[in-house]
């Protein structure tokens, strides 16, 4: 599986939402941490990175020497090793769906945690593709189909890779407030890459919790630019879910993907 800890161009994001207002300030430089940990084996990584400005090139300083622990509710815990600057790996946790993990993260005299609980997973029946547009200009979407459980809050997200590589220009996060327990068969709207009959494409889904659905969302309305899983240069901070300032997230979610050849039928 590949890693979601991605640096990106660009985001844009969509979803099912409600109305959030950011200041728009330009942030200065803080501590940025970027974790996670998933249902598919590990390891799990950590980043920690340092701010930049807004309107900066996309540079961000690794920080090394943290001490980074994450633990679990049944008494699982694993201390991270550094394998490469800011880079911290787990040595042997697995992620459980259902599980609460909490991260600590001591960096000099100041400790940043974070908790996230991983939800259960959802499974990605198919991707097919539909054409949209307006004006002649119809472009092919992928359409990822699947079944949201009902009763149950669920928060998704998902990425695309065209031919093996990231689609950086958009990334996709959305809940199931309106449409709980129903069939989605929900377009992925692409604003710059365009996908073409042929092209091999892979589309990945992660179930995520209700924290770091709120982090994305707010990303979204602030506009901010890195990606969704980078967010070291941003417009505005996002509500995360890190305490201490830090900016960033933590997120314990699962994984499915499934790989096609895009096509019309």
């Amino acid at each position: 599986m590949r890693p979601i800890l991605l640096v990106l161009a660009s985001i844009s994001l969509y979803s099912c939402k409600k109305e959030v207002k950011l200041n728009l300030d330009d942030a200065g430089p803080h501590i940025v941490i970027q974790g996670e940990i998933t249902d598919a084996s590990g390891p799990y990584i950590v980043k920690i990175n340092q701010s930049v400005s807004f309107g900066s090139e996309n540079s961000f300083p690794a920080v090394s020497g943290a001490s980074i622990k994450i633990s679990d509710n049944e008494g699982h815990a694993d201390s991270l090793t550094e394998s490469s600057p800011g880079v911290y790996a787990t040595q042997s946790l697995q992620g459980k769906p259902g599980n609460t993990y909490t991260m600590s993260v001591q960096l000099l005299d100041s400790l940043y945690t974070a908790t996230s609980t991983m939800p259960y997973p959802v499974v990605l029946d198919s991707i097919t593709f539909r054409k949209a547009g307006a004006f002649g200009n119809k472009n092919i979407r992928a359409v990822p189909n699947f079944q949201d459980p009902p009763g149950i809050k669920n928060y998704y997200l998902f990425n695309e890779y065209l031919n093996g590589l990231l689609v950086t220009k958009d990334i996709f996060v959305f809940d199931d407030r309106l449409s709980d327990g129903r069939y989605f068969s929900r377009d992925l709207r692409n604003s710059d890459e365009t996908l073409h009959e042929g092209d091999s494409l892979e589309v990945q889904m992660y179930c995520i919790d209700e924290p770091v659905f709120n982090y994305f969302n707010q990303l979204d309305e602030a506009g901010g630019r890195g990606g969704a899983f980078n967010t070291a240069a941003s417009p505005a901070n996002p509500v995360s879910n890190i305490s201490n300032g830090a900016l960033g997230y933590f997120s314990a979610h699962t994984f499915r993907s499934g790989k096609t050849k895009v096509h019309i039928e």
